[in-house]
């Protein structure tokens, strides 16, 4: 079996923090999604990776490399355009060659893993199988109809009117016969190959497209809330640890990490919090449920449920919160007014000057 992560999307949703970054590199408690979702391949027992790459292509290469770091082995295959999930499947054909694969969408989070998932898949070897959610707004999704058995019947993209509430989560896992399938598709309505067009052709040749109900938390991490719901899960599971530096007029309340060469002066850290390598919280108070990327630089300010990328300084902020604050961003007051929170969403090297 071998596995294919989809990594070519522009993230428009994500805007305007993803005109500078791949929108699977931005950090769930410090650590990218895309490399939740390689860890959870690794540990599913699939080796072969190949990653679909777009625009971001350097950056995706940059951060994973050859896969190696996660016991993977990775090939990289260039989308030119976002055609859809089925058009990546065909530019990765020669590639898959007659394996089965998951295919796993790389800005998906999905806690808990899937290894239950493939060992099933192998055990059982239908011509495909999905992981469905129940969601309130299905019209956002793929929605899938099953019947008692949760063999899948049919399967309809973004339904203006949703004949149920299954979504598709972002995972799939295929035989070969996928490939037949996509070869006869046509564009949908959006200009695209539909998966689920291609999973509906199996399933008019009676071929048997199963399903499973996600057990744990899943998150396409889309938008800015989805990001801070998936960093707040994962900070419920992290322990306290301590490989910087935390004075004497510092307290550390609850599950606290701070990174190695971190320093905390005069200041307050509530958990779950993760505080990265070599960055500085001074007079401030932080967390909960915040990640502080490394290199950032805090002083007299406070921020609490958010997600700070690497470098970040923010200076003088009172009530900070609920925010996504990229790399190298400076949050600079201007001067003391009537207490108010912030709430931010700023891309890369912006600079911006509040009243505080």
């Amino acid at each position: 079996m071998k596995a294919l992560i989809l990594a070519g999307g522009s993230g428009t949703r994500l805007r305007p923090i993803t005109h500078a970054r791949a929108k699977q590199l931005l950090p769930v408690a410090n650590k990218p999604v895309l490399f939740y979702g390689l860890e959870s391949i690794r540990d599913a027992g699939v080796t072969d990776v190949g990653v679909v790459v777009g625009d971001t292509a350097d950056e995706i290469r940059a951060a994973v490399g050859d896969g190696s770091r996660f016991g993977l082995s990775v090939t990289y295959l260039r989308q030119e355009r976002p055609l859809g999930l089925a058009h990546a499947v065909s530019v990765a054909r020669n590639y898959l060659g007659d394996d089965d694969f998951v295919m796993y969408l790389g800005d998906n989070f999905l806690l808990g893993g899937i290894t239950g998932l493939v060992d099933r898949f192998r055990a059982e070897r239908p011509a495909a199988q999905i992981m469905l959610a129940k969601v309130p707004e299905p019209t956002k999704f793929g929605v899938a109809e099953t019947d008692a058995s949760g063999r899948v019947v049919g399967l309809e993209e973004k339904p203006r009117e949703p004949r149920g509430d299954l979504a598709l989560v972002g995972v799939y896992l295929f035989t070969p016969r996928v490939h037949e399938a996509i070869a006869s598709l046509s564009p949908s309505g959006r200009g695209e190959l539909e998966i689920t067009d291609a999973l509906q052709r199996l399933i008019d040749a009676g071929l048997p497209v199963s399903s499973a109900l996600v057990e744990g938390y899943w998150k396409d991490t889309g938008e800015v809330e989805d990001m801070l719901e998936a960093n707040r899960l994962v900070l419920e599971g992290v322990s306290a640890c301590n490989e910087g530096t935390v004075d004497a007029e510092s307290d550390l309340v609850g599950r606290v990490v701070v990174g190695e060469g971190a320093r905390i002066v005069r200041s307050r850290v509530v958990g779950p919090t993760v505080i990265g390598p070599g960055a500085v919280v001074s007079d401030s108070c932080v967390g909960p449920f915040s990640s502080i990327a490394g290199g950032c630089v805090i002083t007299r300010s406070e921020i609490e449920r958010s997600i700070v990328l690497a470098d970040a300084s923010i200076t003088g902020v009172s009530c900070i919160e609920e925010s996504l604050i990229g790399c190298a961003v400076q949050i600079i007051a201007l001067a003391q007014s009537v207490s108010r929170a912030h709430r931010f969403v700023l891309a890369d090297h912006s600079r911006i000057q509040v009243s505080s």
